[in-house]
């Protein structure tokens, strides 16, 4: 096959250019527009055709190129940002750039950009070799809290894909073997009845109270939980400010995870009897409204291997003295606790070694060793919904120093760096790489979706209720 180097940085300058225009963008979930327009505005200047508003979500799109009748690679992108992250560029110091605003705390302006230069590397790979395939690129909201895949998935966005491939911002430069819990997300209102809490308190009936005996109840389950489940809650309307009042209103947020969509639902009805006590023990009037849910990532060895090996092919990030110094300026701002905890840990099979690099250098420039695990790491994707249509696997390059914690300032501030654009560049060119393996042999796409299936089973259940839309307020 025809393989032309320079294809591979030809669209660099205007890569990096998009990533840094998204991080300025900096857009909540569901709200994405800008982002979105700038992602769909290169895509059709490179010949992509668009299509708008999959499953009726108003920022998600795909952009395809190609001919169905071949293989179809997709690549998976984002662009949401979180709230209250603002942060100026490149200080190592907390300081909001716009007061109240959103920042790009998980490198996501990186994350859709690079998945889109590794589509545009592959079409030229199909132009050049006049090959019969085709690739796609989805663009996906609202990753950070509104499942926006686990939408996409429900609505059959990804059924048409052969294998799925995308990345994620982080410390260092891997294969994202493991998997991922699955979870679900309700809203939990009680409605009581308001009353003087000290002239007549016993006319009054506290929705506010009903909700502390579902926090108070949750506790207690925690106990009879599996070691891999979690729940996690917050208050977000306590129905009033005044202390002598009875509350007749009041509204929590709740996040149950588990190894898988089984799991969860088996906890979720443990949870709904909490609520249902809470409602009969306060005379209070409880209702729960879904908001979303994602399953749980099934990992792909067959993929991961392919991804290694284009890993190993393009070679290491190269970071120079300056960059050094400037990542060594966020790396003061951490405590050690931050690097025993890094992400490159949990993937290697010598967990001292890789302690012991990670403590002696303020940037990654290695490739950790590859071996395939299905171990558990404790958070959540809707990578997990797409991995459950078809066969998906996942990278991570160095973007920041060693020590950066994902939805903090100090990445915020390192997103415009030279360091995040060269990791935005080696994902781009690593998933690139791999796809053209798949062309080449098409025989590694039936053995990665054998291995799918033998994990998964025949059919995807989807953890989104029939009828269900996301809460976009």
């Amino acid at each position: 096959m025809i393989f032309k180097e320079n294809n591979m940085d030809k669209y660099n300058n205007e890569l990096i250019e998009l990533a840094k225009n998204i991080w300025g963008y900096a857009e909540i979930k569901w709200k994405e527009y800008k982002s979105v327009e700038a992602q769909k505005e290169i895509l059709k200047k490179h010949g992509f055709k668009i299509n708008d508003n999959l499953a009726d979500l108003p920022t998600a799109f795909s952009a395809e190129y190609g001919d169905s009748s071949g293989s179809t690679i997709g690549f998976l992108g984002e662009f949401d940002a979180l709230s209250g992250l603002s942060q100026v560029e490149d200080l190592a110091e907390r300081k909001e750039k716009i007061e109240g605003a959103c920042g790009h705390g998980c490198g996501h302006h990186l994350l859709g950009t690079a998945s889109i230069g590794a589509a545009l590397k592959l079409k030229n790979y199909i132009d050049e070799n006049n090959l019969k395939a085709r690739v796609v690129y989805f663009g996906c909201p609202a990753e950070e809290g509104g499942s926006g895949k686990a939408f996409m998935a429900k609505a059959g966005c990804f059924d048409d894909l052969d294998i799925a491939i995308t990345w994620h911002p982080f410390n260092g430069n891997a294969i994202f073997t493991c998997s991922l819990l699955a979870n679900k997300q309700v809203y939990v209102k009680f409605r009581g009845r308001g009353a003087h809490a000290a002239g007549s308190p016993h006319l009054g009936r506290s929705a506010l109270d009903g909700l502390e005996l579902v926090n108070i109840g949750v506790q207690f389950l925690r106990e009879h939980m599996q070691d891999f489940e979690r729940i996690h809650y917050s208050i977000i309307d306590p129905g009033s400010a005044s202390p002598n009042v009875v509350q007749p209103y009041a509204e929590g947020i709740y996040l149950l995870r588990s190894k898988d969509t089984e799991h969860v639902n088996r906890l979720y009805e443990r949870f709904e009897k909490i609520v249902e006590g809470a409602g009969l023990m306060t005379e209070t009037e409880p209702e729960i409204i879904f908001d979303k849910a994602c399953s749980n990532v099934i990992p792909n060895p067959i993929i991961e291997e392919e991804l290694y090996k284009a890993f190993l092919e393009e070679g290491p990030i190269e970071f120079t003295e300056e960059e050094i110094e400037y990542a060594k300026k966020f790396r003061e701002t951490y405590p050690i606790e931050n690097i025993e905890s890094e992400t490159t840990i949990g993937f290697s099979e010598d967990k001292n070694a890789e302690l012991s690099y990670l403590k002696e250098n303020i940037l990654y420039d290695k490739i950790l060793d590859y071996k395939h695990s299905n171990d558990i790491m404790m958070g959540s994707s809707d990578v997990g919904d797409c991995s459950n249509v078809v066969p998906t696997a996942q990278i991570i390059t160095a973007c920041y120093a060693i020590g950066t914690t994902a939805h903090s300032w100090q990445e915020v501030a390192q997103g415009k760096s030279s360091i995040a654009m060269k990791g935005m560049l080696k994902a781009s060119d690593v998933m690139a790489r791999a796809a053209m393996s798949f062309l080449d042999n098409p025989e590694l796409i039936e053995k990665a979706r054998e291995e799918f299936i033998k994990v998964r089973g025949e059919k995807f259940i989807s953890p989104i209720p029939d009828g269900a839309r996301p809460r976009m307020n």
